[in-house]
């Protein structure tokens, strides 16, 4: 990650950075802090009955790493290897992968504000589209790499058995405020957060939508009849977690409201930028049961 991109993160500036890449002459996007490295492809390891979307593995520093075939991860047929060709190198969700591209051209800096929701006509219940860049002439899709790795790997996704685990539990009627862009992950959290007992869950698609909301309800808040409790994403079309957790701790009527960070993006190294900006604890996916136990801690 560069110096320029923890400094954006730090700030909670409402801002990333993205790596441009191509697929079959279509241009997609992947937030930087993603990104470990890019590199020119090197020689695979075909792994018998793998996933259909995964080419097989490579030695990186002495790691062993899934390659994954992002054409066919979109729905595509597999290109034949070009001198263009790039590899990815990726982390989060607490693991590492490998993404076969066509073509690596550049980083764009822009506002979440820019970037567009896509529309239910065309996004599907199956997409992996999670916003829209427009950038002159030309479109940018930034595509969910969560649910690209859940795809393949289900058991990494978040699932109710992970709240089971923690016994039996009294349900509480703690009402708390989601932002989540994700359908599928807003959809996994009412299931497993309603499995801990937590069935008052307001969820919003982004941090401004929630912002609004907890503005409007600031005066229920500060009497102790609002919403107890903020989870949120990090990466969020129109506003961010981490100018969600800003905008909330510097408000006057909002600062004492406990704010737990989500996200993928969760490492030892970006632990920190959440800490600055007044987050009361970061879990990172999908550890719901920590999430879970974080929650308890704050409103109970």
């Amino acid at each position: 990650m560069s110096r320029e991109s923890g400094i954006l993160l730090e700030s909670g500036t409402n801002e990333l950075e993205i790596v441009e890449f191509e697929v079959q002459n279509n241009k997609y996007g992947i937030n930087v802090l993603k990104v470990k490295e890019i590199i020119q492809p090197i020689p695979v390891t075909f792994v018998p009955h793998a996933h259909e979307h995964i080419e097989g593995i490579i030695q990186l520093r002495g790691e062993v790493l899934p390659v994954i075939d992002m054409a066919r991860a979109l729905g595509l047929p597999s290109q034949q290897k070009a001198d263009s060709d790039k590899y990815i190198v990726t982390e989060f969700n607490q693991q590492k992968a490998v993404f076969h591209v066509q073509n690596v051209s550049r980083i764009h800096r822009i506002s979440w504000e820019a970037i567009e929701k896509p529309s239910d006509v065309y996004q599907g219940s199956a997409s992996q589209v999670i916003g829209v860049v427009k950038m002159d002439d030309q479109m940018i899709l930034l595509l969910d790499f969560e649910k690209i790795m859940v795809d393949i790997n289900p058991e990494s996704g978040i699932h109710t058995g992970q709240i089971k685990r923690l016994g039996e539990r009294e349900r509480s009627a703690k009402r708390l405020v989601v932002a989540e862009d994700s359908p599928l992950l807003r959809n996994l959290l009412k299931e497993t957060l309603a499995e801990a007992g937590y069935e008052s869950v307001e969820f919003f698609e982004n941090g401004k939508l929630a912002f609004e909301y907890l503005e409007s309800v600031s005066r229920q808040i500060a009497s102790g009849e609002g919403p107890q409790l903020v989870i949120t994403d990090i990466e969020m079309p129109q506003m961010d977690g981490h100018h969600f957790t800003k905008r909330i701790k510097e408000d006057p009527a909002l600062k004492g409201l406990p704010v737990v960070i989500f996200s993928s993006l969760i490492t030892e190294d970006l632990r920190h930028k959440g800490e600055r900006l007044g987050a009361d604890a970061q879990v990172s996916k999908p550890e719901i049961a920590k999430l879970v136990m974080h929650i308890d801690q704050l409103v109970l």
